[in-house]
Order: structure tokens, then C-alpha cells, then sequence
């Protein structure tokens, strides 16, 4: 099965060191399944600023995992700066947490 992350971007900023690989993989299944349900959290709230804010603070470790998620930030980014009601983001939010709660259990798995 393929893999909904990749570790190239992360191999080259680790520059091959496994320990530090892992203490990266671990702070991200700390800091983002919570920033996850913040951001989806905000959006049903309607609270733009928030969304963005969170949205904003998960895109680098979107980027640097490779998760093909970052369409999804973007629209999200671009709603919380417009006039759109929530329901203009409902397909990115949820795919947001499909393509992310794969990557969760996959590096746990990996890391484990």
C-alpha cells in the first residue's frame, strides 16, 4: 500500500540522522492532531482568524512529511482572508483529516 507521507524532504534535513528523524515524526503526532482539531474546530465555528492561524502553523510540517495536503491548506487559507461561509471549506476540511489520521497511524507504525 502507498504510503500517504513521504520522508525525503525530512531525510535531507535530517541529513540521515535516524534519532533525530524520530524526535521530528514524534513531535509531529504531539503537536498536530491537536492543531488538527483546533483548525477544523474553528472552521465550524465560522472563526477565520483562528482558522488561519492554525492552517498557517501546520503547513510546514505538511510540506515537510510530504502529505498531498497542502491544496487543502491553501484553499482553507484563502477562505479565512474572503467572504465565503464555511461550507465553501467543508470538502478541504475533510479531506484535510482523512489525508492527516492516515499519516498519524502510518508514523506511528513507522516510528514505533
Amino acid at each position: 500500500m502507498d504510503k500517504h507521507y513521504s520522508l525525503e524532504s525530512l531525510k535531507e534535513i535530517a541529513g540521515g540522522d535516524t534519532e533525530f528523524m524520530a524526535i521530528v515524526a514524534q513531535a509531529f503526532l504531539e503537536e498536530i492532531p491537536p492543531d488538527l482539531k483546533a483548525l477544523t474546530e474553528a472552521v465550524a465555528n465560522d472563526n477565520k482568524e483562528l482558522a488561519y492561524q492554525f492552517a498557517h502553523k501546520m503547513k510546514p510540517n505538511i510540506e515537510m512529511f510530504g502529505i498531498s495536503a497542502l491544496k487543502d491548506i491553501a484553499v482553507i487559507e484563502s477562505w479565512t482572508r474572503g467572504n465565503k461561509n464555511r461550507s465553501a471549506v467543508a470538502e478541504n476540511i475533510a479531506s484535510l483529516n482523512t489525508a492527516l489520521n492516515h499519516v498519524f497511524g502510518e508514523i506511528k507504525l513507522d516510528f514505533a
